[in-house]
């Protein structure tokens, strides 16, 4: 398995109405975050302050000017989803993750127990 390349596929997929936040995230936003704050509307995440509606990406998602690289504005304060992703081998090969080699592929079982150490500070353990 590769390293992340920052190739912001799974932003881009979940990132327009995709994600959810926990109440204590949306809360802890509100008093720390004002600024992530402002794009909740009734428990949701990624709503337009200006519209009210749902944004079709993360408005924190940049692109890196002159490179196929994304970086997050919000990276150590974003949603446990985003902190947890991806999961399994299964969600990385729908989602064509570009961490995935052939190998893995042939792999899967591997590919997972390698994917669950990488993870590993990152999000809680899958349950089989």
């Amino acid at each position: 398995m590769k390293d992340c390349n920052q190739c912001g596929k799974c932003c881009l997929l979940y990132g327009g109405g995709g994600l959810s936040a926990s109440n204590s995230e949306i809360d802890w936003w509100e008093i720390n975050r004002p600024e992530i704050f402002e794009h909740v509307g009734d428990g949701k995440i990624w709503i337009s302050p200006v519209t009210g509606k749902q944004m079709a990406r993360c408005p924190w998602l940049r692109k890196l000017p002159k490179q196929k690289k994304y970086i997050c504005r919000i990276y150590y304060d974003r949603p446990e989803e985003c902190k947890h992703y991806p999961v399994t081998i299964n969600q990385m090969v729908r989602d064509q993750c570009e961490m995935l080699e052939e190998r893995d592929l042939q792999n899967p079982k591997k590919a997972q127990r390698t994917l669950d150490n990488i993870m590993a500070d990152s999000r809680p353990p899958v349950s089989r």
